[in-house]
């Protein structure tokens, strides 16, 4: 009885399914549009990788040695909710962008440190975390307030 149990419990939760192998890169992620609107109306376009499922976002971009300029990962978190990001495994140091659910953004974490397993925080509820190479936020003058513009936000064009 206990085994059917334990058994049918797995059934039912299927955990296994979305766990991640967190010893290797994963395949590039389908790619979407994402534009980032700068205070002063600059638009800055990116084609970024979409981490939609817990197994992708798990494994996000460790082990990459980088990422493009014009390019990055998105975790849509479906629901606004406090982000908890850190480097373990990633070997790229990265720009953390943290974005409401209108797209506004909310908080940055600039020059992320390459495998470190400190807390970067959203310092709140966020819809979404972007990750862009580091340097993207100053060199493209990112700030808090700045719009991100894209299908999961509703605001794409």
């Amino acid at each position: 009885m206990r085994r059917r149990l334990l058994f049918t419990l797995l059934a039912l939760c299927p955990i296994a399914a979305w766990a991640a192998d967190t010893t290797k890169a994963q395949p590039e992620l389908p790619k979407e549009r994402l534009t980032i609107v700068v205070r002063d109306g600059a638009e800055h376009v990116f084609n970024v990788e979409m981490a939609l499922t817990p197994a992708q976002q798990e494994v996000g971009e460790m082990f990459r040695p980088g990422v493009p300029p014009d390019g990055g990962m998105l975790f849509d978190w479906g629901i606004p909710r406090e982000s908890s990001m850190w480097m373990r495994n990633t070997i790229a140091s990265l720009d953390m962008i943290f974005i409401n659910a209108d797209g506004t953004i909310r908080s940055i974490a600039e020059n992320a440190v390459p495998g470190s397993l400190a807390t970067i925080s959203s310092r709140g509820p966020v819809k979404a975390t972007l990750e862009v190479a580091a340097g993207t936020a100053a060199r493209l003058n990112i700030r808090v307030g700045d719009v991100v513009k894209q299908r999961i936000f509703g605001n794409a064009k």
